[in-house]
């Protein structure tokens, strides 16, 4: 299967955005505040933008209220031509190990992670869907180590069964990540070693 570049399809949406002048809203799904950082001064320039941070597999609790609170902070301090809004999904952790039990010794990327990505991208799309939103898209698709093929798979799929369109992203491509990092920094955000879960946390340990 050929791989689609989603940032030129993003490209491309933006270019006729700013022709017709339409300020379209988005139902951003946020996996931590220095992900989203590039994301959100990117997109807050073309849309109006609620951060929705729903990450059940987020572990200890600990580090999920640390990363809640960062990503608040980050909305808060961050400069946008357009509003950013902010809101928390659930968190039940043990929604996250009833979907991947059996999935438990698979490797970084594998298909536990899959399952979790369509956990919190169906929840995502339903409320984009509910919230009458007109895109819905994650930041996840910035990590270096996130496969945006699959990561467009889930997202269209789960657009597809609520009823939402999703904002075609790649946002590692344009040195997307690389901004993450200064923006980071300029903005002293916690950057955590681990993408959240528990076996992610025993990968690094």
């Amino acid at each position: 299967m050929n791989k689609v570049n989603y940032q030129k399809e993003l490209d491309k949406l933006i270019e006729k955005l700013e022709q017709t002048k339409e300020v379209p809203r988005l139902f951003l799904h946020s996996c931590c505040a220095p992900c989203s950082s590039y994301v959100l001064e990117y997109l807050s320039e073309h849309f109006a933008i609620t951060v929705f941070y729903f990450n059940p597999n987020i572990a200890p609790e600990e580090e999920y209220r640390k990363r809640v609170e960062e990503q608040k902070r980050l909305i808060e301090q961050l400069p946008a031509v357009y509003p950013i809004q902010f809101l928390e999904g659930r968190y039940e952790p043990e929604e996250f190990y009833s979907r991947v039990r059996g999935l438990e010794k698979e490797p970084e990327g594998g298909a536990r992670c899959r399952v979790c990505f369509e956990l919190r991208l169906e929840e995502a799309a339903r409320l984009a869907a509910e919230g009458g939103y007109d895109y819905y898209t994650t930041t996840l698709s910035i990590s270096p180590l996130k496969n945006a093929q699959v990561l467009a798979q889930v997202a269209m799929e789960m657009g597809e069964k609520w009823g939402v369109a999703w904002l075609p992203s790649d946002f590692k491509k344009k040195e997307g990540y690389k901004r993450s990092i200064q923006l980071s920094s300029e903005y002293d955000l916690y950057r955590q070693n681990y993408c959240g879960c528990v076996f992610s946390r025993q990968k690094e340990e």
